[in-house]
């Protein structure tokens, strides 16, 4: 069969469903709810209207860029179990149709966060693809052990995008929440990548425990759970957030702590305390964000 009519039968038995799973939804809406409270807690009002449509074009960027993961990633995603069923090394979605959905999706986003709000959102958001295509998927997620930590950058900016899309500014404040979340990506991902090793090692990507091993891998995400949880304190240190959310942040950090400790003693064959850190890991981000509107909200702060 040509290659032609490989991507006819393809695209015959590719769903909306496909495009939509393209978009990573998972990852997506994260990406929507950070970006959420980022503009939530920007000084200043917008209408809603135009709220609802950067906040559109701030989750169409965050799919623009799984789009274009996938299309790069093709080959890797095909030999790993959690991602062999992706609509692209599944078949459903051809690789050139998946890139085209990918950097159409990013012109529209960005011409539309720029539309809706401003040339400093709308330069944040091309910036966040930018990164997360070129600078993680194309480059360090198969050269370094620190490709997470690096490339993490790139999934902590929607905070600053949301909160230049109501101010136009990006001030200390919007950069505090970008470091949380640049510092939780890290002790995620590598609990990931310890119950999913041998997904990594046969794709060839020098994730942490494939690169130094699982002993390494524990203690440092350890080290970065302890700093994770003075920053998550730090919005309510320098006036961002109030009592609720600091009581909040200590409340999840320790137990954060508590559950990478568990992994640091627990037995090198356990994969239980990898997995228990990473759902948690999910439920700490959303919980500890959720904090700010929810104190705003109640008059309790701001």
């Amino acid at each position: 069969m040509s290659e032609a009519s490989a991507h006819m039968r393809a695209s015959d038995i590719a769903g909306p469903g496909d495009y939509f799973d393209l978009l990573k939804p998972r990852v997506m809406s994260l990406v929507i709810f950070t970006a959420f409270v980022g503009m939530v807690a920007a000084p200043g009002a917008m209408h809603p209207a135009l709220a609802a449509i950067s906040l559109l074009a701030i989750a169409l960027g965050a799919g623009a860029s799984g789009a274009l993961n996938m299309w790069w990633d093709a080959d890797i995603d095909a030999v790993m179990t959690r991602t062999a069923r992706r609509p692209v090394p599944a078949g459903r979605v051809p690789r050139a149709e998946a890139a085209a959905f990918g950097w159409f999706l990013s012109a529209l986003a960005v011409a539309l966060l720029a539309l809706a709000s401003n040339y400093v959102a709308a330069g944040l958001l091309a910036f966040t693809i930018f990164f997360y295509v070129v600078v993680y998927s194309m480059w360090l997620k198969r050269a370094t052990p620190q490709n997470i930590v690096i490339g993490g950058a790139a999934g902590a900016l929607p905070p600053v995008v949301g909160w230049a899309a109501v101010s136009g500014a990006t001030p200390l404040d919007a950069w505090v929440l970008f470091a949380i979340i640049f510092l939780w990506t890290p002790p995620h991902f590598w609990a990931l990548a310890l119950f999913k090793q041998g997904d990594y090692e046969r794709a060839g990507v020098p994730m942490m425990p494939v690169v130094k091993g699982a002993a390494s891998t524990r203690r440092q995400i350890f080290a970065y759970s302890i700093i994770l949880a003075i920053a998550g304190v730090s919005p309510s240190v320098i006036g961002t957030t109030g009592v609720l959310y600091f009581a909040a942040a200590a409340a999840l950090g320790a137990y954060f702590i508590y559950a990478a400790w568990k992994l640091l003693r627990a037995a090198e064959d356990d994969q239980r305390p990898a997995v228990h850190l990473f759902k948690f890991s999910i439920l700490y981000l959303f919980a500890l964000f959720a904090a700010i509107p929810i104190e705003r909200w109640a008059g309790l702060h701001g």
